[in-house]
């Protein structure tokens, strides 16, 4: 578990803007914890009945948000039916009305409860430590999600269709519509299968091998994937009025690598960079993507070949220069990135980084993790290399050679790598230093995340500049918009930077690692290692978060559901014996027939010195099991009709000890991520003899554990009991089986394969609290050896005979114990109306069947059940706030059964869960945006974007003298920031007008164009000055099988460009754009192009006539309202 984070619900605060490093664990569902916090409803219920009248009035207050017919079209009758469902369930639940026939039994409920490690876990219907979310995709049960994990996401924005939230899976993509009507409403037409409480999707047909990597381009409207069996795909932007739902299929795809393809990003000039294992960097040219994605669908195997065959190889490349670097080109490249700003490509291992021009693609500068140059060298062996290089131009034998030799070289000096780091560094100095993500700003910064926390900021060429430590855990994630920078742990915490690494806000956002993060219609997304996707609002943490908080919180009864079942626990010592099917029947069998789980705890199912130290030594090795505990499961399983009525989800087995759980599989889809434990008690604590198997999973999104345990024997052993007891709660750590390991985690990060061991189930718990201490409930069973003390043999025999279990109760050492306080702090336990359990002789019926040989045992109730929940009174009602409400209908002994000298026990518990309808909490969340009015005043006041002239809309380039755009920003006091892009180059024809304008990949730039700086940072009242210039960049290269084979002169005709100048505020989505045309002279005969001519391109509408078509050199041409303005 994670034992660094404290309990954020000891520091509450009314202000939100910055967020405790702290964190609670968190059932991964909205209603998470919240210690203390209670929320009120304006509603009065003394008169039953006028209440029960008036509900409708309720409803209509809560839900007449809007009264445009659009928004009213949101929400579909069978979600205001549900809505409607919900608050009578609210008022039964107010009114005390019971719709159960089962009448519970008195319960004691032991002393200690409430403090300490036995404190609850706290739970709200909002959690108080952190903003409210938007639930994508709410946490899916681990089991659901095998060979289908969502390993990364990505926003796009499509002009044509709006954002879109875009995720690679194990076996292809799925994508979002995040239109308003979807996002806060959308839900699966009928016939249409779909992931409880999840935002409508699509799904593309499956695919051979996992997404690996993922990147956007919107020039091209489309997406790229690399995958782990090397192939890159290309994806088109869903249309989604006109898309398949499921199935839809890639546009283009090649083999791209010969291992994974573990990182891919599109230049600043539209090429595609990706990176493999090895060292391995490959281009392909936009030209050929651009060839090949025009081709048609009949000719795509032509396309794919094509664009297969263009690429070019840059470390071939390099090592044609006369330059090596072992490290950079021998060590995997994770992690690429594009900085548009500075026009560079950013390659990254975990160890090292190459800087790479994006224009010219050469080799900039190899550094280090502490920022320290690495200089290149030549040895004899590359100088072999460079020969062979030569000679395989034409020689294509050769060229093969030499593909092997650099690969058997590349090998050698990965190894050798390797190896030195573990003898200089140890097993982990090093590696808590690596690289785990990268990610540019607005101002022309990098920052990097590495897996001590640190983060670090770097310029725009690889120089070191600041280190900031805001969490210990390892770095996962960066994602930018604005002046903010977001950043995801390892530990479920995600925190908001400023551009100089100021922390403004920080919580948990997820119970399990954040793997990736995306920017889009208004939020950041958060995508967990179990795959549940969160959306946060983009000005979070800030003032919106509490008036969505309060909001949510009144309106808890119109989106919680409660749902109803039964468990079955049943404990026995088999005393190393084999039951007959009529005895598992009576115990087991006979009581099944109306409940939901089943819950089977066996204590020494097999003994003996042998076989503990087996199964110690089995269990050193990560094995666990027996034949003869096979046998009792095929057994139970048997009796329960397994397969046809029950499914076993998990059990575990420890030396004697085994657990194991059968759910009813018309509820099997909504139980899961199943974990067990093993704690032994025995000698040194090393043996299982004594000890504890647990078994944890969720049902109905609430984490419930089961215990079964068997502690020290004998009658004067109370305090090694207790001990017992206390070391199997503190130490109990589950891990889920080695065949369900999320094996998409090993492609998203190696940091988490860390945090695997003690966190498998994905649970962050508050420090020094054990995992047991965060369950909703706990139901403990077993052998617990508990005695009847201070009394003789022949005295309680006399008792039992009587029926006496009052009497017999005040000398139970249990009941004792846990009146102190000592043992089993919090706990209940049902009424006791049977004998005792402990000790008969075998095959003796009835109670003439209790020990009469020489010992003589004292009978006494060895085996007990005993249970938590989320009640911390007697009287707590199920509800957001207390979510797990349970009650004991059946506790007794099957006497009848005489297999063994312990009578088997059975526990029937009812049980009452509230959870979150999220496709109506949506629907609530929008309809609170909709209609509240201090929520409308912030967001247009957020959304507002800086005032911003540019000095000119047209620029003509004749020579290689740069040209200055300015930028100046009006207002008195925002930061406007500001992108360029090309949004499409064209040739001007011979009549001076431009043809269709068609932009390249990611709307990069041309090569023969350089803009600098390409994005920046306009203070208040300041101009920003971008130099334009035409490159000496005349020849262009074919490449074939990543050696160049053709070259000739660009188009000499004259080109135009419309370039894009987006800008926005500090912290929005909102944005503003100005479009300028430049035309790029090389015949010397552009003229001034007319702006009202009826024969201009599409765009001419689009232009902003701020001055005459000029070239820009200096800067008389400024208004004179800007003069008294001042540039940084």
């Amino acid at each position: 578990m994670d034992d660094h984070q404290d309990d954020l619900s000891n520091n509450k605060t009314t202000n939100f803007h910055f967020y405790s490093d702290k964190f609670p664990f968190c059932s991964d569902s909205d209603e998470d914890s919240a210690n203390g916090v209670h929320f009120r409803t304006n509603l009065s219920f003394n008169d039953a009945s006028s209440n029960y009248q008036k509900t409708p009035r309720i409803f209509d207050r809560f839900d007449n948000s809007s009264s445009s017919e659009d928004e009213g079209d949101i929400s579909s009758s069978s979600s205001y039916q549900r809505r409607l469902d919900y608050m009578l369930q609210f008022l039964d639940r107010k009114l005390s009305i019971s719709t159960s026939s089962d009448q519970p039994l008195p319960e004691f409920v032991a002393a200690g409860g409430g403090t300490g490690i036995f404190k609850l876990p706290a739970r709200a219907p909002v959690h108080p430590n952190r903003p409210p979310s938007l639930e994508i995709r709410p946490h899916p049960l681990r089991e659901t999600q095998v060979g289908r994990f969502l390993r990364n996401i990505l926003c796009v924005n499509d002009n044509d269709n709006g954002p879109q939230l875009w995720a690679g899976t194990e076996c292809g993509v799925r994508v979002w519509d995040l239109n308003i009507d979807d996002m806060y409403g959308g839900q699966a037409e009928d016939g249409e299968l779909e992931e409880e409480g999840t935002v409508r999707y699509w799904e593309s047909a499956q695919v051979e091998s996992a997404t690996m990597c993922i990147v956007g381009d919107g020039g091209s409207r489309a997406l790229w994937t690399g995958h782990k069996d090397g192939r890159i795909r290309c994806w088109k932007m869903m249309d989604f009025f006109g898309s398949f739902r499921n199935g839809f299929q890639e546009v283009l795809a090649w083999q791209a690598h010969h291992g994974p393809v573990l990182s891919i990003v599109v230049s600043s000039y539209g090429d595609i960079w990706s990176g493999s294992e090895g060292g391995a960097i490959k281009i392909w040219p936009w030209e050929a993507v651009e060839k090949s994605l025009s081709l048609t669908i009949g000719e795509r195997n032509l396309a794919a070949l094509l664009i297969e065959r263009s690429y070019i190889d840059l470390r071939s490349q390099v090592t044609l220069n006369g330059a090596a670097y072992s490290n950079i080109f021998t060590s995997d490249v994770k992690y690429m990135l594009s900085d548009n700003s500075g026009a560079k490509v950013w390659s990254a291992g975990f160890q090292s980084f190459a800087l790479w021009d994006a224009c010219t693609r050469e080799l900039l500068k190899v550094f280090n993790i502490d920022g320290q140059i690495e200089n290149a060298s030549l040895d004899a062996f590359m100088e072999d290399e460079m020969r062979t290089k030569s000679i395989s131009v034409s020689k294509e034998k050769a060229h093969n050679s030499f593909n092997f030799f650099q690969r058997s070289r590349n090998a050698i000096l990965g190894a050798a790598d390797a190896v030195r780091r573990a003898a200089v560094k140890g097993s982990f100095g090093e590696d808590n230093r690596r690289t785990e993500a990268l990610v540019s700003t607005v101002d022309g910064m990098i920052w990097t995340g590495c897996a001590n926390g640190l983060l670090v900021q770097w310029d725009g060429n690889g120089n070191r500049l600041r280190d900031f430590q805001h969490h210990s855990f390892a770095v996962q994630c960066f994602c930018t918009i604005g002046e903010r920078i977001w950043v995801g742990y390892i530990s479920g915490a995600v925190q908001v930077l400023d551009l100089n690494g100021n922390l403004l806000g920080e919580w948990a956002a997820h119970s399990s690692p954040v793997i990736d993060l995306a920017i889009g219609g208004g939020y950041v997304f958060t995508l967990a290692n179990h795959g549940g996707i969160r959306g946060w609002n983009i000005t979070s943490p800030g003032p919106l978060d509490n008036i969505f908080r309060t909001e949510l919180a009144g309106k808890e009864f119109l989106y919680t559901k409660l749902e109803n079942l039964k468990i079955l626990a049943g404990t026995w010592n088999v005393a190393q014996g084999r039951a007959t099917s009529d005895s598992i029947i009576s115990w087991l069998g006979s009581a099944a027939t109306d409940v939901d789980i089943v819950v089977v705890g066996l204590q020494e199912v097999e003994m003996g010195a042998g076989f503990l130290a087996m199964s110690a030594a089995k269990e050193t090795m990560g094995f666990e099991g027996s034949s003869v505990g096979q046998w009792w499961l095929d057994m139970i399983g048997k009796t329960l009709d397994e397969g046809f009525t029950f499914s076993r989800v998990g059990s575990r087995q420890l030396a004697g000890l085994l657990i194991s759980v059968w759910v009813r599989n018309n509820i099997r889809g909504h139980v899961g991520d199943v974990d067990v434990a093993a704690v032994p008690c025995g000698l040194g604590r090393a043996i299982g003899n004594k000890g504890a198997v647990g078994l944890r999973m969720r049902v109905y999104g609430r984490v419930m554990c089961f215990v079964n345990c068997h502690f020290a024997a004998h009658l004067e052993a109370v305090n090694r009991r207790n001990a017992d007891f206390d070391h199997v709660y503190r130490t109990m750590v589950f891990s889920r089986p080695s065949n369900l390991l999320n094996a998409a985690s090993a492609g998203v990060s190696s940091a988490i394969q860390m945090l695997r061991v003690t966190n498998a189930m994905g649970i962050n718990p508050v420090e020094g609290m054990p995992e047991l201490s965060e369950a909703d409930m706990v139901v403990f069973l077993g052998d617990f050896n508990y005695r009847l003390g201070g009394i003789s043999y022949d005295e309680a025999r006399d008792f039992v005979s009587q029926r006496c279990f009052d009497w017999l109760k005040e000398k139970d050492q249990l009941r004792v114990e846990m009146e102190a306080g000592n043992v089993f702090q919090g706990m209940r336990e049902g009424y006791i109306g049977f004998p005792p359990s402990y000790k008969f002789e075998k095959h003796q019926p009835g109670l003439a069947g209790y020990d009469s040989g020489e010992k003589k045992r004292i009978p006494a109730w060895c085996d007990r059940i005993l249970y938590r929940d989320n009640r911390s009174a007697l009287a707590s009602t199920c509800s957001l706030d207390c979510p797990v409400v349970s009650s004991i209908v059946q506790y007794e002994a099957c006497m009848d059964v005489t297999d063994s000298d312990h009578k088997p026990v059975r526990c029937i518990l009812s049980v009452e869960i509230a959870r979150v309808d999220e496709l109506v909490r949506r629907q609530v969340f929008g309809e609170i945006i909709r209609s509240n009015e201090k929520i409308k005043r912030f967001r247009d006041e957020l959304s507002k974007v800086p005032e911003t002239i540019v000095s000119t809309n047209n620029i003509i380039l004749q020579n290689q003298d740069p040209s200055i755009l300015r930028i100046t920003n009006k207002s008195k006091m925002n930061r406007a920031l500001f992108e360029m892009c090309c949004e499409g180059l064209a040739t001007i024809k011979e009549d001076g007008q431009a043809s269709n304008h068609c932009p390249r990949g990611g709307f990069g730039f041309p090569q023969w164009l350089q803009v600098n700086p390409a994005a920046g940072i306009i203070e208040p009242d300041h101009i920003a000055e971008i130099s334009i210039r035409r490159e000496d960049y005349h020849t262009l290269e074919e490449f074939v099988d990543g050696v160049s084979r053709n070259c000739w002169c660009e188009d000499a005709r004259d080109k135009e460009v419309m370039l894009l100048v987006t800008v926005r505020g500090s912290c929005t989505t909102e944005t503003k754009r100005h479009r300028i045309r430049l035309r790029y002279s090389i015949t010397g005969k552009i003229t001034h192009k007319n702006p009202n001519s009826d024969n201009s391109s599409p765009l001419q509408s689009n232009l902003l006539h701020r001055s005459d078509f000029q070239k820009l050199s200096g800067s008389c041409d400024v208004a004179d309202h800007l003069r008294n303005l001042h540039s940084p």
